[in-house]
């Protein structure tokens, strides 16, 4: 049931498309009045949690990143850990460690930060990529395997990362193993200038997250999920898809293209779009909308050796005249 802390909010015993629509806009109404200005970035957030998928957030420091993530773990009443990423954390910092018992002789599992429903990842590439690889198997299996026993995550399981541009000084880029197992990247920019006033109108005294209060539970959470895997897809939308992903693999300036994994979570990202927007099935334009977010932190450009791994303007223009080029169905959807 929904959290009794807003009483507009609907019962998902029987999810209709009337509650989904008045569950999801409490959660991004929530989170927005604590991210000013930024309703696509609070939006994103949401399509990634419903989806299935992890958010990675990148920008410079002081744009309100761990902000957002913090603000989507206030708005569902859920278990959430934070982790810190420094030099020195260590793998079992975050998956677990078997530490062995002398009362009872045996090794006892004791579990790492990962062990919650929404786990906020802070400067994620300010960690060694040992460190950064503990997440792989938790983000893409949702269970990790210590000492030969697999454990299981909890359900529904979300990775909220946040990193710097990694040409500032102590970050390590993220490998591309790690960063396709993030379903979307975002930044955040900087805020418009009324939005910056209202901010230190507001923040002065108080934190805008001591007066959240949870909307949603795990249980409205995975409600909204399978609602939004109910969502129809067409094979023609599915083509159009995988055209898009083959076409980067094919174009001359990318080094390296979007991966299956990739094209999947494309079409999750658009059953979630098109759920947001009142609809039952996915249109071409739900697809367009979630290809940057889905695709741009994959994609390599040729030249980028000795320049950005994470995507950028360069990165955005090849996909927009990938779009462009790439033939839109228009009949049978």
């Amino acid at each position: 049931m929904v959290s009794t802390d807003v009483a507009s909010a609907p019962s998902t015993s029987a999810l209709t498309a009337e509650s989904f629509a008045q569950l999801t806009t409490a959660i991004t109404d929530t989170v927005g009045r604590v991210i000013d200005g930024k309703p696509d970035a609070v939006r994103a957030a949401l399509v990634c949690l419903l989806a299935e998928g992890h958010l990675l957030i990148e920008d410079v420091p002081g744009v309100g990143k761990t902000m957002l993530a913090r603000a989507v773990a206030a708005s569902v009443d859920a278990t959430v850990r934070r982790i810190q990423f420094t030099p020195d954390l260590l793998p079992g910092d975050i998956t677990g460690v078997s530490v062995f018992d002398p009362g009872s002789r045996e090794f006892e599992f004791k579990q790492g930060a990962v062990f919650a429903n929404l786990v906020i990842a802070d400067e994620i590439n300010r960690s060694s990529p040992k460190t950064q690889s503990a997440l792989l198997e938790a983000m893409e299996e949702r269970h990790v395997t210590v000492d030969g026993t697999t454990h299981a995550l909890p359900d529904p399981f979300l990775v909220v990362a946040t990193q710097n541009p990694f040409e500032m000084e102590g970050t390590y880029p993220l490998p591309e193993a790690q960063r396709d197992r993030f379903m979307m990247r975002i930044s955040m920019g900087y805020p418009d200038a009324a939005s910056e006033a209202l901010m230190l109108r507001q923040r002065q005294t108080a934190s805008p997250l001591d007066g959240l209060v949870p909307v949603a539970t795990s249980a409205d959470v995975a409600d909204l999920i399978a609602w939004a895997r109910g969502i129809h897809v067409s094979p023609s939308i599915e083509q159009y898809a995988v055209a898009l992903a083959r076409a980067t693999r094919e174009h001359p300036d990318l080094r390296l293209g979007a991966s299956p994994r990739a094209t999947l979570q494309l079409v999750r990202a658009a059953k979630v779009w098109a759920a947001l927007d009142g609809r039952a099935f996915v249109i071409p334009d739900d697809v367009r909308a979630m290809l940057a977010p889905v695709f741009v932190h994959r994609l390599i450009p040729v030249r980028s050796a000795g320049g950005s791994r994470t995507g950028g303007e360069a990165i955005a223009g090849i996909l927009t005249s990938i779009a462009d080029a790439v033939a839109v169905p228009v009949a049978g959807w």
